[in-house]
């Protein structure tokens, strides 16, 4: 081999050529920088409240709520206004940074919203009830039934992704001190979150607002008959004579519903408070005209707690209330509304049977540590606070009123007098007249 073939090695030929290469990988990677700088600015641009008055900037907070969740109409809105964003800076592309996307808004888009199978989901399924995300999966609740969506996430980092992405536009965090958080669309939408490391995978449940304003008449109809048309002579009955009622039920049985339904059947200036955890009724909102109170309760926050609502409530000259839902802390001071005056009141427990509600509210109230003779407390409450129980339960798809009874405290103990029974075998109910006119002995007997 001669001198000329062997090539000799130059240091500053490896120098030249060794910084060539990095500057072509510093090109790389600063334009990917650049893209990431962009995001964050874009996410900080889009945190920003937006609008002129309070109700624009809830309307836009909303809007960007359901863009990370998968609204079809809320991500184009959001998308547009990257976009828009974009123009202004006078930005159409970042050289030499490569996406699979139409657009760099696009791609700052999938970035900062995220782009995921929800939104087909939520876009192309009727009756969308529900949607459970544990880890990749993704289950769906339609009319009640849960079922395995063909649809699912690639990897668990997308699920905390929109977790990241919904607790960030809502000014919340979720780590390792907080694994979990609570998002509430304008709509009474609900989502919770939980966080690796609190659930054993990553979790996103989205309780879809459901609740319509359908008049009792429409549930003893098609397509809902959750009841038959001589019951509407019932509830009649049991809301013109106030009684104390109490529903129960499973989840997605229709309890709120029928709730709402009683409640749009009492005149419009009877003078009404409501309690829930959550604005799901919505009584204000669809029925505009009515003396109604509606309070929200915050059991993390002593100052609007459920007992702080109801004191003030009581001070509100209610003639009936209406709490969502009975839980340990104003399970007492309900049962004290109902046996001071509040003739008419109305609420839901979770309980299997009518004859289990009175022990389960018992339950509830000696959390408290009072010394109280359950005895006598489980008479008390049968007698004023749970005068009538509607039992609700899903089958076949129709949530369907399957019991009313008249609860009466006999020997020590609770007994029930079924007033309307449901058989799933023919379904049909059947209304026991002899039991209601025991009751109120001058009302004529429908037709059965």
């Amino acid at each position: 081999m001669t001198d000329k073939e062997i090539k000799r090695f130059s240091a500053i030929e490896f120098m030249s050529r060794h910084k060539a290469q990095n500057n072509d990988a510093l090109d790389d990677n600063g334009s990917f920088l650049q893209f990431q700088t962009l995001c964050n600015e874009m996410r900080s641009f889009l945190s920003s409240p937006r609008g002129l008055s309070e109700e624009e900037r809830r309307e836009y907070s909303e809007s960007l709520n359901q863009a990370v969740l998968g609204f079809p109409k809320a991500r184009q809105y959001i998308l547009n206004i990257i976009a828009d964003r974009l123009l202004k800076l006078h930005i159409n592309e970042i050289e030499q940074y490569e996406h699979p996307y139409a657009s760099l808004a696009e791609a700052i888009f999938s970035e900062v919203v995220g782009m995921h199978v929800l939104e087909v989901i939520i876009r192309d399924t009727v009756g969308l009830e529900e949607i459970q995300v544990v880890g990749t999966n993704i289950y769906t609740i339609i009319r009640g039934e849960v079922s395995l969506s063909p649809y699912r996430f690639e990897q668990v980092k997308e699920v905390e992704r929109i977790q990241q992405n919904l607790v960030l536009f809502n000014n919340d965090q979720i780590n390792m001190r907080k694994r979990w958080a609570e998002v509430m669309l304008r709509d009474g939408s609900r989502v919770t979150i939980t966080g690796l490391g609190y659930t054993a995978l990553p979790t996103l449940t989205i309780r879809f607002y459901t609740l319509r304003n359908i008049p009792l008449s429409q549930l003893a109809s098609d397509p809902y008959r959750m009841m038959s048309p001589s019951m509407l002579t019932i509830f009649h009955l049991i809301l013109q004579n106030r009684y104390n009622l109490v529903l129960i039920g499973p989840t997605n049985t229709g309890k709120t519903n029928l709730l709402k339904a009683c409640i749009a059947e009492l005149p419009a200036e009877e003078r009404l408070v409501t309690i829930e955890g959550r604005y799901e009724m919505m009584i204000s909102r669809d029925y505009p005209n009515r003396n109604i109170i509606e309070y929200e309760i915050n059991e993390d926050d002593y100052l609007h707690s459920s007992n702080q609502a109801f004191k003030l409530a009581l001070r509100q000259s209610p003639q009936r209330i209406i709490h969502a839902e009975i839980r340990d802390d104003d399970a007492n001071i309900y049962v004290r509304a109902c046996t001071r005056g509040h003739h008419g009141s109305m609420t839901t427990v979770h309980a299997n049977h009518l004859e289990d509600v009175p022990e389960a509210i018992v339950d509830m109230c000696m959390l408290d540590g009072r010394g109280m003779d359950a005895n006598r407390l489980a008479k008390r409450i049968t007698q004023f606070v749970t005068e009538i129980g509607i039992q609700l339960q899903l089958i076949n798809g129709r949530r369907i009123i399957t019991r009313i009874g008249r609860l009466q405290w006999d020997n020590n103990e609770v007994h029930v007098k079924d007033w309307v029974t449901y058989d799933p075998d023919t379904d049909h109910w059947t209304i026991h007249w002899h039991y209601i006119r025991q009751e109120l002995p001058h009302i004529e007997e429908g037709v059965s």
